[in-house]
């Protein structure tokens, strides 16, 4: 099934309103390209008939959706208030080290991409850093070498 035949579908639920589906097409269309592209947002936007930019205003409010490409691996690092108290910035700081990348950006081989996220939901569990949408938590900056290097195994056991 196409990308705009599966938003059809779920446009289909909202008659009314087919802009309502905006969130769940963006979904199917990051699952299919693995990011929104600017040509990913105008295909969702063609197909429910609405704009680019009004897709990209929505996809942009929400930690979910990558408007750039990521890596082959995703380590969010929450930053809220409860996670802020605990010693998220030195978790954030400590896999800025390990990765030799900045939150916000790719490990220079392209396997990791770091990014803060304003909250993960897990507040009396503090700091939440997720890592391929897996939660690990009571995170602290020392955990962070070993979070890595287990990353490394993976990317080194799947690359084969």
């Amino acid at each position: 099934m196409s990308l705009y035949d599966a938003i059809q579908e779920v446009r289909a639920i909202y008659p009314e309103d087919s802009e309502s589906a905006v969130l769940p097409a963006l979904r199917l269309a990051q699952g299919e390209y693995g990011w929104l592209s600017p040509d990913a947002l105008r295909e969702v936007a063609d197909a429910l008939e609405t704009t680019p930019a009004y897709c990209k205003s929505v996809a942009s409010f929400y930690d979910q959706f990558h408007l750039a490409p990521i890596g082959e691996h995703l380590v969010e690092v929450c930053t809220n208030v409860s996670c802020a108290v605990v010693g998220a910035q030195r978790v954030v700081e400590a896999f800025e080290g390990e990765l030799g990348c900045h939150a916000g950006e790719t490990s220079a081989d392209g396997k990791v991409t770091l990014r803060t996220v304003e909250c993960l939901g897990g507040c009396g569990w503090a700091t939440i850093v997720a890592v391929d949408h897996h939660y690990r938590t009571h995170v602290k900056a020392d955990d962070v070498p070993a979070i890595v290097q287990e990353l490394q195994g993976v990317v080194e056991t799947h690359g084969d």
